[in-house]
């Protein structure tokens, strides 16, 4: 089987590299495709792979946009971490739609999906409408409600509603509180985003997850750039990278 990966996070597409050998090493990633411009630019060289896996939010605007471009009739596997595409992401190809972090499980299931002879949906589908939606409301509840926070000799909570942003540091994930707890926990940010609603928590930069009520002012600077003060305060500027602006003023829109 011979496959593309449509993605703008280096890590993410590294991972999902991973678990499709691991599923089947015979398996031929053909390439890994950061943009729209980019993948529009190799599907018309004539490559023919069997399946795409693709993200929503490229580094130069959504996906869909490439099925605009081009007449792309190959079967695709969305990978995401935002649920409201879902429907549209259904009517253009779609074999299944998984949500991030995608785990080894879920992408064996859209595989053995896809290799199946396609007929007509029905609801007891994997990848029917009805199915999807069932599989979206079990991931809104599997979002977390609170961090299991070890504070010397003791062990405490915090429910997600007293979190106003996660940072990395060091190697380490910060949690921090509205009333200026800096906690440490034991995950990633790559792991942690996963597990927030995206309704609340956005993903600026590399090194920070921020809630929306935690954000107090944004600056706007040539160039597109944007800088944002945090409530607590955070000791150096922070920026929200170039590649996530376009996305970040959607999110404060919704």
């Amino acid at each position: 089987m011979k496959v593309v990966i449509i993605e703008d996070e280096f890590l993410t597409a590294q991972r999902l590299d991973s678990l499709l050998n691991k599923y089947d090493p015979t398996i031929e990633v053909m390439a890994i495709l950061p943009s729209v411009a980019e993948s529009v630019k190799w599907f018309k060289q004539d490559n023919d792979p069997d399946l795409v896996f693709m993200d929503i939010h490229l580094e130069d605007g959504q996906s869909f946009s490439i099925f605009e471009s081009i007449n792309l009739d190959v079967p695709v596997i969305f990978t995401t971490a935002y649920d409201e595409y879902m429907i549209k992401a259904f009517k253009v190809n779609s074999i299944d739609y998984l949500m991030k972090p995608v785990n080894a499980e879920e992408l064996a299931q859209a595989i053995d999906k896809f290799k199946r002879v396609h007929g007509e949906k029905n609801d007891d589908e994997p990848g029917s409408i009805s199915a999807l939606l069932q599989n979206l409301q079990k991931k809104e509840a599997e979002f977390k409600e609170r961090f299991l926070i070890s504070a010397g000799s003791r062990l405490k909570t915090i429910e997600i509603a007293e979190v106003n942003y996660f940072y990395s540091a060091d190697k380490i994930t910060y949690l921090v509180t509205r009333d200026s707890q800096r906690l440490p926990i034991d995950t990633s940010l790559d792991k942690l985003i996963g597990q927030l609603n995206p309704k609340e928590f956005f993903r600026v930069n590399r090194q920070l997850i921020v809630k929306l009520p935690a954000i107090e002012n944004i600056h706007v600077y040539p160039k597109s750039k944007l800088k944002i003060d945090l409530q607590p305060a955070m000791k150096e500027d922070v920026f929200v990278s170039l590649d996530r602006v376009a996305e970040f003023k959607e999110w404060l829109g919704k």
